[in-house]
């Protein structure tokens, strides 16, 4: 398992978020580098009090990729990575307020088998689609140490790593194709 080191000056606009979040994140030796990347551009994108990576690693069944924990020790928000079946959806939007599922490849098969499953309040699970191309970008980059800047406009992400800029879309997808 590998340790890698993130500082990220983040400026989300459409959120008014401001600051620079500096954190480890532990690559498990299965984990794909887009997965990995699309994990810590999840953290920096739903970035709020309380939230944090895991515990549990990769392929934990009881356990999101991400969660946001109030100060009682209730689980407000649970994040997924991934395509993740409908089974793990329909427990997760039972387990906490807000589920959200940020994709690490092409999501449109996935959405096509989900469509008409049983998901507990599937239309208010948001699906945050990056840009592929963004997240490869990203990819072909890492090392041990990264330090790197994103900025957050309207449905534009703008990432400056290693003195290279990309750029890419963030679209939110529906569970529930449109009527």
């Amino acid at each position: 398992m590998s340790v890698l080191a993130f500082e990220i000056e983040l400026s989300d606009m459409r959120r008014g978020r401001y600051e620079t979040l500096s954190f480890t994140v532990a690559q498990h030796p299965s984990e794909s580098p887009a997965y990995l990347v699309t994990r810590v551009l999840a953290f920096a994108l739903e970035q709020e009090e309380g939230l944090a990576f895991s515990k549990g690693g990769l392929g934990e069944a009881e356990e999101p990729a991400l969660a946001v924990t109030d100060l009682t020790g209730r689980r407000t928000a649970w994040i997924e990575v991934g395509l993740p079946s409908a089974e793990r959806l329909h427990r997760a939007s039972k387990a906490s307020d807000r589920v959200a599922v940020w994709p690490h490849r092409d999501p449109s098969a996935w959405l096509r088998q989900l469509a008409g499953a049983r998901i507990h309040r599937a239309a208010d699970i948001a699906v945050n689609a990056i840009d592929l191309a963004l997240i490869e970008a990203v990819a072909g980059q890492l090392g041990r140490r990264h330090t790197l800047s994103l900025t957050v406009s309207e449905d534009e992400l703008y990432l400056e790593l290693g003195g290279r800029t990309s750029t890419g879309s963030l679209r939110t997808l529906s569970l529930v194709p449109p009527q």
